[in-house]
């Protein structure tokens, strides 16, 4: 595993991970044969986990993924069986920043 990062005061940033995984030849090739694109299937995945048992949120996985909108991130969670943690607190806030936005006009 290496890492590239920054050291600020207050905590550690990473740019960017990566990881290596070693596999016996036969299973990748098993692998690279249902999804093709092995690494893009590893990473998704490793996403999908890590959002369901709360050890990243939306904004971290989207990112991670390459995910432009919420909504390409929506699609692609609805496609693994998961949704959104929105709570009534989230779509109160959501509610008030589009009431700020609004006034704006």
């Amino acid at each position: 595993m290496r890492d590239r990062g920054f050291w600020s005061s207050d905590s550690w940033y990473t740019t960017s991970m990566e990881i290596t995984l070693n596999l016996p030849e036969d299973v990748a090739e098993e692998l690279v044969a249902k999804w093709q694109d092995l690494p893009r299937a590893v990473l998704e995945s490793f996403a999908v986990e890590a959002y369901r048992s709360g050890a990243l949120t939306a904004a971290q996985v989207r990112r991670m993924l390459g995910f432009e909108t919420r909504y390409e991130l929506d699609g692609f969670l609805k496609q693994h069986g998961i949704y959104l943690n929105y709570t009534p607190e989230d779509l109160e806030r959501d509610a008030e920043v589009s009431r700020r936005f609004s006034c704006r006009r």
